[in-house]
């Protein structure tokens, strides 16, 4: 069992008051001394646990003030996700796993409450789609803009903003899975059903379609990684 360290208890802690809003967007955070003397930790470890707060977003050090709190937005919440993410390459599986929690849902979401205009530019991503597959090229751009749009359909920002991370930490593994040979048009056609069936106002078919897609994207960069 790892044992807490107390610069992450204190940091915890504040988090906590934060979250609570006993500290709003704003407020300065107490001073060293009055935080070792409430905590009953060493300047040391206060000092760790600002430096926690201030990597994650939670405060920001401003001139003459100290630590003050942030206001909380969906880019100070998942932007140090991302960071971490980024320096962990052993994590791909785990990413690809989170896309196959994610964007069965999102489709499904999609499927009930995507617009006309939604549909029509999803419409035109694919064509730009299926004119790069017939030319033989690189289609990263439009297979990126169709999930992202697929997303923007759900009409949830959360899940907007977390796929975005996803799919641009995504981006390296999925633009060498496109080079592989059959995989552009496979690729095309995963996204045709999906749409096909948000057309339909079918949430569990625009669901199945998307894990079918998602497993195939998985089989092959499990290949790549194992050739």
């Amino acid at each position: 069992v790892r044992r807490t360290k107390v610069y992450e208890e204190v940091a915890a802690q504040i988090q906590d008051q934060i979250a609570q809003r006993v500290l709003r967007p704003g407020d300065r955070l107490p001073s060293e001394r009055e935080l070792v003397d409430a905590f009953g930790v060493s300047r040391a470890s206060v000092r760790d646990a600002i430096r926690v707060l201030e990597l994650a977003g939670l405060v920001v050090p401003r001139q003459g003030e100290g630590p003050v709190v942030r206001e909380l937005t969906l880019d100070s919440v998942v932007s140090p996700l991302a960071s971490v993410l980024l320096t962990r390459k052993d994590l791909l599986a785990d990413l690809l796993d989170a896309r196959k929690v994610i964007e069965p849902a999102v489709a499904y979401r999609a499927a009930l409450h995507a617009s006309e205009d939604d549909v029509h530019a999803m419409e035109e991503i694919l064509e730009r789609q299926a004119a790069k597959v017939a030319r033989g090229h690189p289609s990263i751009d439009e297979d990126t803009a169709f999930h992202y749009r697929l997303a923007t359909a759900a009409r949830n920002e959360v899940i907007l903003k977390v796929l975005d991370v996803l799919m641009d930490l995504l981006r390296e593994g999925r633009a060498r899975s496109l080079q592989v040979r059959g995989r552009p048009r496979r690729s095309l056609e995963g996204h045709r059903k999906i749409l096909a069936a948000v057309k339909r106002r079918d949430p569990d078919g625009a669901s199945a379609a998307m894990q079918d897609h998602l497993q195939e994207i998985g089989q092959i960069l499990q290949g790549m990684q194992g050739s």
